[in-house]
């Protein structure tokens, strides 16, 4: 199963392996389509795949570090 996703981080967790610490800890294959960071916010879309059951727990593992985190459908270049 994929889901897009957009994340956007809070300035503490810029620096952080976030999405690579969801990706092992819930065998998710991540793929980046954009990101942008500075030193304030980090914004970033991905596709993420796995099954149903590992992708909610890893959704839900960002959002309790305080990662929002929005579903999207459709073209994310928009």
């Amino acid at each position: 199963m994929t889901k897009r996703v957009r994340l956007t981080f809070p300035q503490h967790l810029i620096k952080e392996p976030v999405i690579f610490t969801m990706a092992k800890k819930f065998d998710i294959m991540p793929n980046i389509r954009r990101a942008r960071v500075t030193e304030t916010v980090g914004e970033m879309v991905l596709e993420l795949e796995g099954t149903e059951e590992n992708l909610e727990n890893g959704i839900q593992s960002l959002r309790n570090q305080g990662v929002e985190v929005e579903l999207i459908e459709g073209d994310f270049f928009e």
